[in-house]
């Protein structure tokens, strides 16, 4: 990491020290790349507290659905090399899917949340998750809530088994397993971008806990007339779910389990070189990153914008980000890319991972 940035590192040391010291989170990573240096790398607090054991930079956590984020640059790494495209329906390589009218569904309209399918039955459960073969059957015999490209819809869940399918119909290979060498092992990050977790990884997680995001949960779910549709009571995205082993060794790509520094590292090389390493062309990159749809979103009611998989917002960064804190973006024009993950999941009293995001970003503006 370069010097000139001491005095943003020690900011940002500063200030994560301090919501530990306070008590309002436990365990914080945050990550940040410059053209293709890291520039960024602080922890704050423990992995676990029941051991005490310390948190480190490459001390993987679960972060809910910034792991969607991973799961789109696996598309983009695949169309890349020509392997995907776009535009392909997605029952031409999983025809089971086109039933109850869905044969006009393409891998674009999942990617921009536009599929029509972001439903779950209200009696799924995190068993049933672990199933990738139930999980599929369940998403490819639902009945779509508008035609494809009518409605912007969060795929919450959905998301995850509808990419990884088709990943797995085309290549052969586990979604899980495409991150790992195609994404993962040329960064130099294994074990560090995750879907399911390898059993004999479980130890190194840092293990999450509930803050006050079931609370928000719960909270969504009396007011929002489509929470329970897309969330049902018995998956929902909190530390009930980030806790199971049984989950954590699932591929549930709609979620991702990550370090900061390894995540920060993939979205630099979407928007640039790192060590050598850049995974899709700059023509694409301007592809995936520009806004794709933008609306008012079915489930929360609030307008949203997205690229091909990733979210893009008002500042220019395009990337995800995952109930409870975690976030991962790319800023294209500055050649910056922030990432924060934590093991406190809140919700609802600030957002000190944003406030950060916000706090590096403007570093490198005026530099």
């Amino acid at each position: 990491m370069t010097g000139s940035w001491d005095n943003l590192r020690a900011e940002v040391r500063g200030r994560i020290d301090e919501l530990v010291a306070s008590g309002r989170e436990a365990g914080v990573q945050v990550a940040a790349y410059l053209h293709g240096t890291r520039v960024v790398d602080e922890v704050a607090g423990v992995a676990d507290r029941a051991t005490g054991r310390p948190l480190t930079s490459g001390t993987p956590i679960w972060s809910v659905s910034t792991g969607k984020g991973l799961t789109a640059t696996v598309v983009h790494v695949l169309a890349e090399r020509g392997l995907l495209d776009y535009d392909l329906r997605i029952a031409e390589v999983w025809p089971e899917f086109a039933r109850h009218g869905k044969d006009g569904v393409t891998l674009r309209h999942v990617l921009t949340h536009t599929a029509g399918v972001p439903a779950l039955p209200p009696d799924v459960t995190v068993a049933d998750v672990t199933d990738w073969d139930r999980m599929c059957g369940i998403v490819a015999d639902s009945v779509p809530l508008s035609a494809p490209g009518d409605v912007l819809a969060y795929h919450a869940w959905t998301f995850g088994w509808l990419v990884g399918e088709v990943v797995r119909r085309v290549t052969g290979r586990r979604i899980s397993r495409v991150l790992a060498e195609d994404v993962a092992g040329p960064l130099g990050v294994p074990g560090e971008l995750l879907f399911g977790v390898p059993e004999a990884e479980l130890g190194r997680l840092a293990p999450v806990a509930d803050r006050n995001l079931s609370a928000l949960l719960d909270w969504a779910a009396a007011n929002l007339p489509n929470f329970d549709r897309v969330a049902p009571p018995g998956l929902r995205p909190d530390a009930s779910v980030g806790t199971r082993d049984d989950f954590l060794r699932a591929d549930v790509p709609a979620t991702g389990t990550m370090s900061a520094r390894a995540v920060a590292r993939m979205f630099a090389a979407l928007i640039g070189e790192v060590d050598g390493v850049r995974l899709i062309s700059p023509e694409r990159l301007r592809e995936v990153s520009a806004v794709a749809v933008r609306g008012t979103e079915w489930v929360f009611g609030q307008e949203g914008s997205f690229g091909l998989g990733y979210a893009v917002e008002p500042d220019g960064a395009f990337g995800s980000a995952g109930s409870g804190g975690s976030l991962a973006y790319a800023y294209p024009d500055l050649g910056l890319t922030v990432a924060a993950t934590k093991t406190l999941l809140g919700a609802g009293d600030g957002d000190p991972m944003e406030e950060l995001r916000v706090l590096i970003r403007d570093a490198v503006r005026v530099s």
